[in-house]
């Protein structure tokens, strides 16, 4: 006996609900990987080479780079801050900072938020928080910006007091010190490895120019207002020997890296 018309019409119309579910899922992963591929390729990357205690470097993290959380440029770039600066590794293992030893201690606790809290709003904050500190002379109160931030601080003081904060910062050294060209000075800052020299305090215009993608509405105002002044007398240079007076406290809070 032959199939019914009103069966072979419901058959009809099940397959076709059927393909049309499956193009529609595979539409949508294709969609979903093409966008995921997209934001991933097309952001600008940018590298900031800096030590703690530089007051170039916290100005330019506290009054510049803060910025791009607040102006949308955040959604195109991929930041890496590496808090070395110009600091020398010795033969015996062990690293001196320009700024003295309160500074290898800052790198280090630095270097260890960026460990504990990969995700770059977090470590950010804290960051934020102890360069902040330095722009007002305050650097001392560092542990207070745990409490300021609602971090816990116990990962942090781990890594630095367990000896792997060490590791990362003689990481940190090989990453810096391979910089081609190698840095001057901090802070040093690279966009699409392409070094900005004087010019960092204008790093979001090259932001802009550097992305591929639709750019956010930040860029239109920021090419426009980009200033021609450069930051040459607002570096720490890697040659200089800056002299900070120590009492009791600084050497009893040296820190001696070894491998």
């Amino acid at each position: 006996m032959a199939p019914s018309r009103p069966r072979i019409v419901a058959v009809v119309v099940v397959l076709c609900f059927l393909l049309a579910l499956s193009f529609a899922s595979s539409s949508s992963s294709s969609s979903s990987s093409s966008s995921s591929s997209l934001a991933s390729t097309s952001k600008v990357s940018l590298g900031i080479y800096y030590e703690s205690l530089c007051p170039y470097s916290a100005n330019f993290i506290v009054n510049y780079l803060a910025k791009i959380f607040d102006n949308g440029l955040i959604e195109i770039v991929d930041v890496d801050l590496v808090p070395y600066g110009n600091a020398r590794v010795q033969s015996n293992g062990t690293i001196t900072c320009q700024h003295g030893p309160y500074e290898c201690l800052l790198n280090t606790i630095e270097a260890c938020a960026i460990n504990a809290w990969p995700d770059l709003d977090v470590h950010f904050s804290f960051i934020y928080c102890v360069e902040s500190l330095v722009v007002e002379h305050k650097y001392r109160e560092w542990e207070s910006c745990f409490s300021k931030t609602g971090l816990d601080s116990k990962a942090v003081i781990d890594c630095y007091e367990n000896g792997y904060g060490q590791k990362l910062e003689l990481e940190y050294a090989e990453q810096t010190d391979s910089l081609q060209p190698p840095h001057r000075y901090v802070p040093w800052v690279v966009v699409d490895g392409q070094p900005l020299y004087e010019d960092y305090e204008n790093f979001e215009s090259y932001i802009c120019k550097a992305y591929k993608g639709v750019p956010p509405n930040a860029c239109k105002e920021l090419l426009k207002t980009t200033t021609d002044i450069k930051a040459s007398d607002r570096v720490c240079h890697r040659k200089k020997t800056i002299s900070l007076s120590t009492t009791k406290g600084d050497e009893e809070m040296k820190i001696k890296m070894v491998i």
